[in-house]
């Protein structure tokens, strides 16, 4: 009679002893999967959403830029790719070969650093190389339907050269913003996690300054420009911005207070965009000020650029200057907000200032100054700050009110 071989007592359960029986832990072998140490999340590679989101933004301002003012398409018989095989121009620039090259190299970094991790090396600069070569013709393909643009072989060359220039030192500079490094480690640091899309949309502000305005941090003007669209197809005087005000004429003291509204919403609202992305261990005080000199440096280069040095600081009037220490004011005493409420405060600041800039009737002291400003060269420039100063406000209170920005800040 063969007797049925004793079972092991379970885990927790009394020997004879009176002690409670542990189970026993199987020593780890080393080559089974489970004892082979996995990434922690902190050191898994992370996706690169910010290169990705900024590569989208940069191609629609390079197609802003390259077909630019969208104006009088036709057809004029030729094949859209005639100019590929075309004699080179006759005439041309250094200042457009420079443009022209310059334009395509963050064009060639940021598609290596959206690609990466999944491709890297030499696989990724190829990508990048023939995306930028492929967006570049159809650039110039589009060209031959508008009157006011030239398509040019020289353009295709130089801005293939651009994305090369760029794809090429793209790896050397992964290791410096892809990878763990001490920029990664600052906006850990400094940074909120949803801070990417915010970070974007910032970074574009001052560029948005190079686009003449009629009053300080003016972005989003677009009821004029509906206006103007409406009463071309209606064949009639359409004036959208008289459904919010009731009196057109403004006298020279109202002009600046609107102005003054307008710049102290729009630096609050964008500085406190700022200060809801910063951790408490960030310089807060010093990012504000950088980002306020950067906005105010830009806007002086552009005036300076646009219409001569000596108009550096002509936007500086006196409706800006109260309008910028009313926003200094305000800022100051919402620096240390709960969160929520300086995201609360910057959706209220961009809309009043969105509504205040389109309600107010066409300042005709800032079309006086439009007709000393020629375009020329600027054309390219002119169309792409032409889109930012539009779309800007817009993009941040899409960031503001974006359901995974404002979930995590509950």
């Amino acid at each position: 009679m063969t007797l049925p071989e004793p079972q092991p007592p379970e885990a927790g359960q009394l020997l004879p002893s009176g002690m409670p029986h542990v189970a026993p832990v199987p020593p780890s072998l080393p080559n089974h999967p489970a004892s082979l140490s996995t990434p922690a999340p902190a050191e898994a590679v992370r996706t690169p959403v910010f290169a990705r989101v900024a590569l989208l933004v940069y191609i629609l301002l390079i197609t802003y830029a390259s077909w630019y003012p969208f104006s009088g398409w036709r057809i004029s018989g030729l094949s859209p790719l005639a100019f590929v095989t075309a004699r080179l121009p006759y005439y041309w620039t250094g200042f457009d070969l420079i443009i022209n090259l310059v334009g395509y190299i963050p064009l060639g970094v940021l598609t290596v650093f959206a690609v990466y991790p999944r491709l890297r090396g030499w696989s990724a600069m190829l990508l990048a190389i023939i995306a930028g070569i492929l967006l570049s013709t159809l650039m110039e393909a589009v060209q031959t339907y508008l009157p006011s643009r030239v398509s040019s072989n020289l353009d295709l060359i130089t801005n293939s050269a651009g994305t090369c220039i760029g794809a090429l030192f793209a790896p050397a500079l992964t290791r410096y913003f892809m990878e763990d490094s001490r920029f990664l480690q600052l906006r850990t640091r400094w940074f909120t996690h949803e801070a990417s899309r915010g970070l974007l949309v910032l970074a574009l502000w001052p560029l948005a300054q190079l686009y003449p305005q009629a009053y300080l941090f003016g972005h989003g003007q677009l009821l004029p420009l509906l206006s103007d669209w409406l009463a071309s197809a209606l064949s009639m005087p359409v004036d959208l911005g008289a459904l919010l005000r009731h009196d057109a004429d403004l006298s020279v003291e109202q002009y600046w207070l609107s102005e003054a509204i307008i710049s102290a919403a729009g630096l609050s609202g964008a500085l406190l965009t700022l200060s809801c992305v910063l951790r408490r261990r960030a310089p807060r005080g010093l990012l504000l000020v950088l980002l306020t000199v950067a906005v105010l440096a830009t806007k002086s280069l552009g005036s300076a650029l646009l219409y001569g040095p000596d108009d550096a600081f002509g936007w500086l009037t006196p409706g800006a200057q109260g309008g910028l220490l009313l926003g200094l004011l305000m800022l100051c005493g919402l620096i240390f907000a709960p969160r929520v409420a300086q995201r609360r405060v910057a959706v209220l600041m961009l809309s009043i200032c969105l509504v205040t800039l389109n309600a107010a009737p066409a300042n005709p002291y800032f079309i006086a100054t439009m007709q000393g400003w020629t375009q020329g060269r600027f054309l390219n420039f002119n169309g792409a700050s032409q889109f930012l100063s539009l779309l800007w406000p817009y993009l941040a209170l899409w960031f503001l009110l974006h359901r995974t920005h404002s979930s995590t800040q509950h």
